[in-house]
């Protein structure tokens, strides 16, 4: 992998033009092109909203609740949207729910989220403040073409509501504010229907969410003269109730929402989320190398999507490379390019760097790879292995190493395996029990040597 710098004078593929990536249009809406918004609000405001994008430059907010301490690639999609604001010239707004993830929003859910305590909220705004300033980082630092744009992009502004709800009387704000929302709109969501049609119902408490988020909107257009919220198509109802506390408390001003796809895999499952197993931006959680693979796995239906979504390659280019994909399907260029994009996106240069030498050591046989990852690199790389200490030990053998580090439960079964080739060090079968191990050979030059039974038995022995 050549230095990113150069990624926006030389092509990465040699069959497939890609550079840095280009601008995007000031009237997000073209946006639709790649699939990007599924629905705006009001949907007859297209011409207005057209308008609004390239007369000047618009504030554009998403919220993030603090439901966990790390963001998810469900998340990303969100992200993005920010992103191509700024790209765009638009100035994005990323809210934090200090005070609404308390609450809990009810949109999507089949039960109420379990409450969290203040400690635990503000340990998790912590950690999603820090990932989004980083993805914005990366984004600037990889991705943005400052060549070819002269403009500086928009910073990117980080509010918490808990801000503006810490000294705000309850009685004033249900006086002033409560006798704006109507309860059968409220009542007509269909994030409110689905729960009151369930078995556990609804809060009071989840029931209130899309008022503070309504009011959320309220505050931003009067701070940051914020006239458009973005969020999933999942928060329609709440960016509708937002939209008609605005008409009815600030009569002479306009406001609209636009919604994103829910992104969903095959099997119709929220996308990066199938079987309860979350693929996270925290990279002590999803290493780079675990979300590089996530992209590369992805098959050959989806592909395109994901390309138009998760990247911000032009639309020719994405054609380009689908009809290269098509007729050799088997080098995946295709899921290369998306997996080599959102790793650099998320984790930055180091990120992508680490994620491809795991991925040739592992897949390619290239064991240099293995050597210049640190010993903290490689655990979080093989998340779950065993990890030993032990002392070097001269004329060690094979089996020995293999019963120090409790790969086995008996000598007789370390000895059956490692003879039948079932047991590799540093991804090299090894299948002598005598062979003796050797620096170099089985010690990497980092301290490390990566043991493994079968095909995802992991151990990290680290020499003393």
């Amino acid at each position: 992998m050549f230095s990113l710098k150069l990624r926006m004078l030389q092509p990465l593929h040699s069959s497939c033009c890609h550079f840095k990536r280009n601008f995007t249009h000031k009237n997000l809406l073209e946006l639709s092109d790649r699939g990007f918004f599924q629905s705006i609000f009001p949907d007859t405001a297209a011409p207005k909203i057209k308008q609004l994008f390239t007369k000047s430059s618009q504030s554009i907010y998403a919220g993030f609740d603090p439901t966990a301490d790390s963001l998810h690639v469900g998340n990303l999609l969100v992200i993005m949207g920010l992103l191509h604001c700024q790209r765009a010239g638009h100035k994005p707004i990323a809210l934090v729910g200090g005070a609404t993830g308390l609450i809990g929003d009810p949109s999507g859910r089949k039960t109420e989220r379990n409450q969290l305590g203040q400690s635990v909220i503000e340990t998790n705004l912590q950690a999603i403040e820090g990932q989004l300033r980083r993805v914005f980082k990366n984004h600037e630092d990889c991705l943005w073409d400052t060549r070819n744009n002269k403009s500086q992009l928009a910073p990117l502004t980080i509010v918490n509501n808990a801000e503006w709800y810490a000294n705000l009387n309850l009685i004033d704000f249900i006086a002033n504010m409560g006798r704006h929302f109507r309860m059968g709109s409220m009542l007509s969501r269909s994030s409110v229907q689905t729960r009151l049609e369930s078995e556990d119902g609804m809060s009071f408490t989840e029931f209130t969410y899309q008022i503070f988020q309504a009011y959320d909107w309220l505050h931003l257009l009067r701070k940051h003269n914020c006239c458009f919220q973005m969020g999933g198509s999942d928060q329609m109802g709440n960016l509708m109730t937002g939209h008609e506390l605005i008409s009815r408390v600030e009569r002479n001003r306009e406001v609209f929402g636009l919604t994103l796809p829910i992104v969903t895999n095959e099997e119709g499952d929220k996308f990066g989320k199938s079987a309860g197993n979350a693929v996270w931006l925290d990279e002590n959680k999803t290493s780079p190398f675990a979300l590089y693979q996530f992209f590369l796995r992805m098959p050959d239906s989806e592909v395109e999507k994901l390309l138009k979504l998760f990247t911000f390659i032009p639309l020719a280019e994405v054609d380009q490379l689908m009809r290269e994909h098509a007729k050799e399907p088997e080098k995946r260029k295709a899921q290369t390019l998306l997996a080599e994009d959102v790793t650099l996106l998320v984790h930055g240069e180091h990120g992508l760097k680490q994620a491809e030498r795991v991925t040739n050591a592992l897949y390619k046989g290239n064991v240099d790879g293995l050597a210049e990852l640190n010993y903290a690199e490689i655990k979080q790389t093989f998340q779950g292995a065993t990890v030993v200490d032990l002392l070097t030990e001269p004329g060690m053998s094979i089996l020995q190493l293999a019963m120090k580090a409790k790969c086995f439960p008996t000598e007789s079964d370390a000895v059956r395996i490692i003879s039948a080739g079932g047991f590799y060090i540093n991804q090299k079968r090894v299948q002598n029990i005598a062979e003796v191990i050797t620096t170099g050979i089985h010690i990497l030059r980092n301290g490390v040597s990566l043991l493994r039974v079968g095909k995802r038995n992991f151990y990290i022995v680290r020499w003393q």
